[in-house]
């Protein structure tokens, strides 16, 4: 663990706390990640996701353990299927027979004051045991690259490396024509909450939507209900790219949905990487400046 309490370079500061670690820009929250096991009432047991993110004027943005689905969990990248061979071994989206183990944590300050929170993460299950003992069965490496803030906006980025620990492993969404699984964001959703793209408005459907590249979820998510967003980026690195989107109105989850339905195999040599970026913003954004920060 390269951890030490109260660490700061710049305005971005690290602090290590009981069960995770905060990231704050000067007085600012920023968010916080989840290194401990956390559940309800002996339920639901989740680590490595991020709740609260906090939006630029200290607002939380995120929801955990909400009351329509107990299994969401702030932003965080989890599939129902899980294969090996022919066995089903978990669903660590519904957080059934699926656990994970945080084995490292590093804090990095890059030359231009922007902050690098990274983990390595072993997925275990109780369906997948040797000798009695739950073997891992993936290894994940996990990079989120945290820049500072402008008076409007600040990026987040995702990059999830995921290695097969097994043969014939395999990983999908939900076996059903959504095929949701992939990452997420659980957001707080106000009534006058809005879905755009770089083409306008998008409609949220029962199943999955083309995607144009993001999705800008507005409205007043701000402090005294003023306007502010969250912008979801897929990357053009990505495979399946533009990956479909499941957007949800109101009581659920903000889904960059990829394989889909039909799961996909991992390597146990090259693993799959999958690149994400969240942009925080207050007031509006519109699609010309999201542009101009993709090609930034």
């Amino acid at each position: 663990m390269l951890l030490t309490n109260g660490l700061v370079w710049g305005q971005l500061t690290m602090k290590k706390q009981q069960d995770g670690i905060k990231i704050v820009d000067g007085s600012s929250n920023v968010l916080f990640y989840q290194m401990s096991p956390l559940n309800k009432d002996g339920a639901y047991e989740r680590c490595n996701y991020i709740h609260p993110l906090w939006g630029l004027n200290g607002k939380i943005l995120t929801e955990d353990f909400p009351a329509d689905h107990l299994h969401h969990r702030g932003i965080f990248w989890a599939w129902h299927q899980v294969w090996i061979g022919d066995k089903r071994i978990g669903d660590p989206w519904e957080i059934k027979d699926f656990d994970q183990e945080i084995t490292e944590i590093e804090f990095v300050k890059d030359p231009d004051e922007t902050v690098w929170l990274k983990s390595e993460v072993l997925w275990l299950s109780d369906k997948w045991k040797v000798n009695g003992i739950k073997k891992p069965y993936i290894q994940e490496n996990v990079a989120i690259h945290i820049h500072k803030s402008n008076l409007k906006y600040r990026r987040i980025d995702f990059e999830i490396s995921l290695l097969a620990l097994e043969e014939n492993l395999r990983i999908g969404g939900s076996d059903d024509e959504k095929g949701y699984g992939g990452f997420s964001v659980r957001m707080i959703l106000p009534d006058d909450v809005q879905f755009s793209g770089k083409n306008g408005s998008i409609k949220p459907q029962e199943t999955a939507v083309e995607s144009q590249g993001f999705v800008n979820i507005s409205g007043s998510l701000g402090k005294g209900n003023s306007k502010a967003g969250i912008v979801m980026l897929d990357n053009k690195e990505n495979p399946g790219y533009p990956q479909n989107l499941i957007l949800r109105e109101k009581n659920s989850m903000q889904n960059i949905a990829w394989p889909g339905a039909e799961p996909v195999a991992l390597s146990t040599t090259e693993p799959l990487v999958l690149k994400y970026s969240l942009i925080v913003y207050s007031g509006k954004m519109n699609a010309k400046k999201i542009a101009k920060l993709i090609d930034e």
